[in-house]
């Protein structure tokens, strides 16, 4: 059984202006040296965070944390931890950016790889979310977030209709 009721589909512009307003957040908090993105959701929002706050020195940690090809209910499952590549240093003046923070097992990882890191998500479950620094949208922790790279245009059924079967 998937530990996920609901359905949270996210378009490129709801994307966008969430990571804006993140933007504009972490500006007052500022100066930054640079941003770390943690790979691969963290790649876009960081992609959107350098334009708006004018910082060209961006890293990646690169950390697999959903199983290749595990499937629960056609949701992918969380395996071990595995970090592919680090960064150096404690992560002070960096922020350390994802898409969204959920069960805290990858944010514990990196909030101990970059300890003095400013750690901020676009989108933050309770469960991790005392781990994270900043964040725009709290999402329940039964909620899947689809990402607008990971889906297609396609038919939708009513809400009404899926509920009647």
């Amino acid at each position: 059984m998937t530990p996920y009721s609901k359905d949270f589909p996210v378009s490129w512009e709801e994307l966008h202006r969430n990571a804006r307003a993140l933007s504009w957040r972490l500006l007052e908090q500022g100066p930054w040296k640079g941003i770390i993105a943690i790979t691969r959701g963290g790649l876009v929002p960081a992609a959107i965070l350098c334009r708006e706050m004018d910082i060209r020195l961006i890293d990646t940690i690169c950390i697999v944390s959903y199983g290749a090809g595990e499937k629960a209910d056609g949701v992918m499952k969380q395996g071990e931890l595995n970090v592919l590549k680090g960064v150096e240093g404690d992560g002070e003046g960096f922020i350390l950016i994802d898409d969204l923070v959920d069960t805290g097992r990858t944010a514990a990882k990196v909030r101990e790889m970059l300890p003095k890191a400013h750690f901020a998500t676009i989108y933050a479950k309770p469960a991790g979310k005392p781990l994270v620094d900043t964040f725009i949208t709290e999402v329940s922790q039964d909620t899947w977030i689809r990402f607008p790279w990971d889906m297609e245009y396609t038919f939708s059924t009513p809400l009404a209709d899926r509920h009647a079967k």
